[in-house]
C-alpha cells in the first residue's frame, strides 16, 4: 500500500535521480530564486528629510577652520594624557554597556540572516516507515490485511514566490535594524570615551582641590595655634581666637567634603572600566594640555555622516520604509510551492529497485477576502512607525546640532572664565596678604583677614573648576561632532553583511 510522500518536507528532488541533474536541478532552482529576489517592491521610495537646523553653527566664523576634523581624529590622538589611554582601552574591552550593545550587535544579525534565508527555498531529506493494519470489513478482499510502507525523499516546504517583494522588504527592514544597532554600538562606544575622559578629570580636579585644601588646613591649623599662644598670654581677645578655629575648621570641612566626592567618583570611574582601577590621590595640579583644544565644528550636514545616533536614526528610518512595503504585499495573493520527490515502497529491498518513484507538487495561491480590516491597520501601523522615524531622525539632528552648540560656546567663554579667574586668584592672594600685613600692625581687625583668606580659598576652587570643565567642553565637543567615527572604522569595523 503506498502513502502520499509528506508535503511538509523540503525541495523536491528525486534520489534516484544522477548527479548531473541534481547539480541542475540546484542551478534551476538557485536562478529561479534569484529572479523572484528581483520582483517588483511596494515599498515607497527613501526620501532623506531636510535638515531641521541651521547651515552654519553659531559663531561659526569665529571656531577653528583648519586641521583634521573630529571624525578623523582617533581617541588616541585627541586625548594626550596616557593615564586617560589606559582607562579609556580597558572600558572598551570591559564595560558592561559596551558588551550588552555588541550582543545585541550579533542578535540583529542573526535575525538578519533569517529573514535573508526565507528568500530561498531550504531542501531537506526524510525518511518514513509506516505499518497498518486495515480491517476484513475495508480491506476489499474479506481478511484483514497488515501493510508496511518504506519512503525516502526531498523536497521543499511551503516557499514562496515573492512577486510582490514582501520577503526582501522584511529582509531590508531586517538589513537596515541591523545596520542601526551597528551604529547604536558605536554611539555607546562615543559616549563610553565621553563618560570616562570627564571622570578621570573630574578625578584630577578634585585631587588639585585636595591638595589645596591640604596646604589651607595645615596653614590655617598652624595659625590656630599660634593665635591660641596669643590668646593665652592675653595678646588677643577670645573673639579672634575663635575667628581663627572657624577658619580652620571650615577648611577641615571643605577637605572631608573633597574625599567624599573623590571616592565616589573613583567608583563611578570603576564601573565604567569595567574593573577595579588603582589611582590614589596625586599632589599634582591638573593637566591643561590632556585634551587638543583645537577642533573645527564644520557645517551642520557633517553631523549626518559623523554621528552614530544620526546614522542610526537614518538606518530605523529606512527599516519603516521597507515594513511599508511589506504590509503593501498583504494585499496581493500569497503564491508558495509545496513538494517533494523520493522513493516508496512496502518492502524496504525494494524501496531502492523498481518502478518506485514517487513524487508530488503542490502549488497554493491565498487571498484574505474578509479579515475586518486586519491588513488596512497593519499599513496604518507601518505608515505611523515610519511618521515615528521620521520625526526621530529630526530630533536627533536637533539634538546633535544642540551639543555641538553648547559645546563651542562652553568652549569659547569658559576660556575666557579661565583667564579672568587666574587673574582673580593672583588678586585675591594679594589681598590676603595685605589683610595679613594690615592685622599685624593693628590697621584692621582679623575679621578683613578671615575674609580675605576664605575668599581665595573659594576662588582657588572655582579656578581649578572651570580649568576643568573647560576640558570637560573639549571632550563633549569632540563626541558631538562624532569623533574617530572615520578613524575607527577600519578597528572596529562597519557592518558589512
Amino acid at each position: 500500500m503506498n502513502r502520499r510522500p509528506d508535503p511538509r518536507v523540503f525541495a523536491a528532488l528525486a534520489v534516484r535521480r544522477s548527479p548531473l541533474a541534481t547539480r541542475a536541478t540546484r542551478a534551476t532552482l538557485a536562478t529561479l530564486a534569484a529572479a523572484l529576489a528581483g520582483c517588483m517592491s511596494l515599498a515607497p521610495p527613501f526620501q532623506q528629510p531636510p535638515l531641521p537646523v541651521p547651515e552654519t553653527f553659531p559663531n561659526s566664523a569665529a571656531q577653528p577652520q583648519n586641521g583634521p576634523s573630529a571624525a578623523e581624529t582617533g581617541w588616541k590622538d585627541y586625548f594626550t594624557d596616557p593615564t586617560l589611554h589606559g582607562l579609556i582601552a580597558d572600558a572598551l574591552d570591559h564595560n558592561r554597556d559596551l558588551r550588552l550593545a555588541i550582543q545585541r550587535v550579533e542578535e540583529a544579525r542573526a535575525i538578519y540572516g533569517i529573514r535573508r534565508a526565507d528568500q530561498f527555498p531550504t531542501i531537506g531529506v526524510e525518511a518514513d516507515l509506516a505499518r497498518a493494519r486495515v480491517p476484513a470489513d475495508f480491506s476489499g478482499v474479506g481478511r484483514a490485511v497488515t501493510a508496511n510502507q518504506f519512503q525516502v525523499g526531498i523536497g521543499l516546504a511551503s516557499w514562496e514566490l515573492d512577486f510582490w517583494g514582501r520577503v526582501a522588504n522584511l529582509k531590508e527592514a531586517a538589513l537596515q535594524n541591523y545596520l542601526a544597532t551597528d551604529a547604536a554600538r558605536q554611539a555607546v562606544t562615543l559616549t563610553l570615551i565621553e563618560q570616562v575622559a570627564n571622570s578621570y578629570l573630574s578625578l584630577r580636579e578634585l585631587d588639585e582641590r585636595i591638595t589645596l585644601t591640604q596646604k589651607t588646613i595645615a596653614t590655617r591649623e598652624k595659625s590656630y595655634r599660634i593665635f591660641k599662644r596669643r590668646h593665652e598670654v592675653g595678646a588677643i581677645s577670645k573673639l579672634d581666637l575663635k575667628q581663627v578655629e572657624t577658619l580652620w575648621r571650615q577648611a577641615v570641612a571643605l577637605g572631608a567634603q573633597l574625599q567624599l566626592e573623590r571616592a565616589t567618583r573613583v567608583n563611578a570611574l570603576q564601573l565604567l572600566v569595567g574593573k577595579p582601577v588603582d589611582l590614589p590621590h596625586k599632589n599634582i595640579a591638573l593637566n591643561d594640555k590632556a585634551v587638543m583644544s583645537d577642533l573645527p565644528a564644520g557645517l551642520p550636514s557633517d553631523l549626518l555622516v559623523n554621528r552614530p545616533d544620526i546614522i542610526g536614526a537614518e538606518y530605523q528610518l529606512r527599516a519603516a520604509n521597507a515594513n511599508i512595503g511589506a504590509a503593501r504585499a498583504e494585499f496581493f495573493p500569497r503564491i508558495t510551492l509545496t513538494g517533494s520527490a523520493g522513493t516508496a515502497s512496502t518492502q524496504l529491498s525494494n524501496l531502492f529497485t523498481g518502478p518506485s518513484f514517487a513524487w508530488n507538487f503542490g502549488p497554493s495561491v491565498s487571498l484574505p477576502i474578509f479579515d475586518m480590516g486586519r491588513r488596512e491597520a497593519n499599513l496604518d501601523v507601518a505608515k505611523s512607525q515610519r511618521d515615528q522615524a521620521v520625526t526621530s531622525y529630526e530630533r536627533a539632528i536637533q539634538s546633535a546640532f544642540r551639543d555641538v552648540a553648547d559645546a563651542l560656546a562652553a568652549r569659547e567663554w569658559l576660556a575666557e572664565q579661565v583667564d579672568v579667574l587666574r587673574a582673580t586668584v593672583d588678586a585675591q592672594a594679594e589681598r590676603a596678604r595685605l589683610a595679613q600685613l594690615r592685622y599685624d600692625h593693628g590697621a584692621s581687625p582679623f575679621l578683613e583677614v578671615l575674609d580675605a583668606q576664605r575668599d581665595l580659598l573659594a576662588v582657588q576652587q572655582q579656578f581649578v573648576e572651570t580649568r576643568r570643565a573647560l576640558l570637560s567642553s573639549r571632550v563633549t565637543l569632540y563626541t558631538a561632532l562624532g569623533g574617530g567615527s572615520f578613524a575607527s572604522s577600519a578597528d572596529a569595523g562597519r557592518a558589512n553583511p
